[in-house]
């Protein structure tokens, strides 16, 4: 039986945000899209972070996150697979590192995204 790979059950496209956006704009892109993660790209379009709820939210109930950038609040150790990944890789990540979503990344750019495993 053939194994599945990632480009079968990523997301894509994905919402992204560049690391210099305020975290309001990450907190708005959240509620608007219903995801609790973006993965944060640099000026060339390549993954640099990601920022998630959990990132987020020390910022907001301090009431700092109209005046943080998003590359003062991301995760920069993020962990990546190529749409050619196979599914049971992705799901030994998300119990290995105790992450919630993988970036997806071909050619250098971010093309998906895969979600799920135990939350932190």
């Amino acid at each position: 039986m053939k194994n599945k790979q990632v480009r079968e059950i990523m997301t894509s496209p994905v919402v992204k945000i560049t690391t210099e956006e305020k975290l309001t704009e990450a907190i708005a892109l959240l509620l608007r899209w219903h995801i609790s993660g973006l993965p944060e790209l640099d000026e060339r379009g390549r993954l640099v972070g990601i920022v998630t709820e959990h990132d987020i939210m020390n910022f907001a109930l301090s009431g700092d996150a109209a005046d943080t950038r998003v590359s003062q609040a991301m995760t920069k150790d993020v962990v990546s697979v190529s749409p050619q990944t196979d599914v049971s890789d992705v799901i030994a990540l998300f119990g290995a590192r105790r992450i919630r979503r993988v970036p997806v990344v071909e050619n250098g750019q971010v093309v998906g995204i895969v979600s799920g495993g135990a939350p932190h």
